[in-house]
């Protein structure tokens, strides 16, 4: 797999968290796992590189080759909004 045909949406913040969606091609599509969550061994093994602190938090069936990220705001940041 190369990495070029994995997408990744620019950052968007609430007040607590910091969001990002990750579109996959459709050759991982089966490997996606219909009814958990992936573990972060799991979405890295595909090729998905993000720092550290992010979490598959929800899975939106309709588009299952997009995958919700989110990771909590720095305090710092969350003082700033």
């Amino acid at each position: 797999m190369q990495l070029q045909q994995i997408k990744y949406s620019e950052k968007y913040f609430d007040s607590i968290y910091e969001y990002r969606h990750v579109i996959l091609p459709p050759d991982l599509i089966k490997l996606i796992p219909k009814n958990r969550l992936l573990t972060e061994t799991e979405w890295r093994s595909w090729g998905i590189q993000q720092s550290k602190g992010w979490c598959h938090y929800s899975i939106h069936p309709p588009e299952p080759h997009i995958l919700l990220f989110r990771r909590e705001l720095k305090k710092d940041y969350k003082n700033e909004n």
